[in-house]
């Protein structure tokens, strides 16, 4: 299976949003990151910006909710139709139940884990989610550095994810360009937010076929 490449609006030209997203119409998936100001000290989408995408997109929504509350707020993401939803283990209150009600509206469930975050305790409960993100910067501002010391994660989420025989989506969100997108794939990585360097290319599709290559040929 070739690695999916999921640029990150927040790197786009909010201004410009429906040339922007033709821009980029190689993508596997649009990554959308919500953030409130209170988990995180930034503040972008909300749930009517989701639901408008929703409609001038024809590429499945990959949406990052990087909120307080999201066992409140993520169902209303999940029913704008979204194609997959993350949320942030730190903010969760019950990480499961919330899992399973976004599979029960119909989007993937995903769950998200700050680079200081541990990840030995979900890895039992890998079954109960589609997509764990092990975040490679801090969250909140794009155009930082990506943290290698956040690959042991990776590994371990990998190693679980191959002896559970579970069709896991393993994605990194950080700092990820043509060097460090092949740490990542070494480390078990499959699906990859890209921001800058897919929207500050002078070819977006140019950029995402090299990232696509440049993973396939590192994957673990």
């Amino acid at each position: 299976m070739t690695a999916r490449i999921n640029p990150s609006i927040l790197s786009a030209d909010f201004a410009n949003f429906q040339s922007e997203l033709a821009r980029v119409s190689d993508a596997d998936l649009i990554h959308v990151d919500v953030m409130d100001n209170h988990f995180v000290p930034n503040l972008t989408f909300g749930l009517p910006m989701v639901a408008r995408l929703q409609e001038v997109t024809p590429k499945p929504l990959d949406v990052h909710l990087m909120i307080d509350d999201p066992d409140r707020w993520a169902p209303g993401y999940a029913e704008t139709g979204a194609f997959s939803v993350t949320f942030h283990a730190e903010a969760a209150r019950d990480a499961v139940a919330l899992a399973r009600r976004l599979r029960e509206i119909g989007s993937r469930a995903g769950i998200a884990l700050k680079p200081g975050t541990a990840v030995e305790p979900f890895l039992e409960l890998l079954p109960e989610f589609d997509q764990v993100l092990v975040m490679t910067v801090e969250p909140g501002f794009g155009g930082q550095s990506f943290m290698p010391e956040t690959m042991p994660k990776l590994h371990a989420l990998r190693d679980s994810v191959s002896r559970l025989g579970l069709d896991v989506w393993l994605q990194v969100d950080g700092g990820i360009n043509a060097t460090t997108i092949q740490i990542a794939a070494e480390a078990g990585a499959d699906t990859f937010v890209a921001g800058s360097s897919v929207f500050g290319a002078q070819s977006p599709s140019l950029a995402i076929s090299t990232l696509r290559e440049l993973a396939g040929a590192h994957r673990h």
